[in-house]
């Protein structure tokens, strides 16, 4: 699922080719609430690029000023269409904003990842602890 539907051949033969089987705003995600067991969450993760690079066309974009809220949203759609007992998986690098500004945005923590480089992988579970404390806060 992606927003964008974009293919491109730049002069320097790098092919950009974003076509999503499903095209949707991660924010509002059009599915029901627990369809899926097992859900990749992995957002544009870039705030500083042009909108002609091929970084920004290959990998979208984040707004400057509401990434907090628009990956907080996404987070909260990922976990609504996840079963009860569903598995999130998260991608973020951190080339332009820090993991630990992303997971305290999401108001959770994963239950693990790595920490091997700036592209980070990590899971939460629908039904972690971690998730009625959110909820009863």
């Amino acid at each position: 699922m992606d927003i964008r539907r974009h293919h491109e051949e730049l002069p320097t033969g790098h092919v950009i080719d974003v076509d999503p089987d499903t095209q949707a705003d991660f924010r509002s995600i059009p599915f029901p609430d627990n369809t899926f067991d097992l859900v990749v969450f992995d957002p544009p993760h870039l705030i500083y690029a042009g909108q002609n690079s091929w970084l920004a066309k290959k990998y979208g974009k984040l707004d400057k000023e509401s990434w907090p809220e628009d990956l907080k949203c996404g987070f909260d759609e990922c976990r609504r269409v996840l079963k009860s007992t569903g598995t999130l998986i998260f991608k973020w690098n951190e080339d332009q904003i820090k993991f630990s500004d992303v997971i305290k945005a999401f108001g959770q923590k994963p239950i693990f990842g790595d920490r091997r480089s700036k592209t980070r992988w990590c899971v939460f579970l629908k039904g972690d602890k971690d998730d009625s404390q959110r909820k009863n806060s």
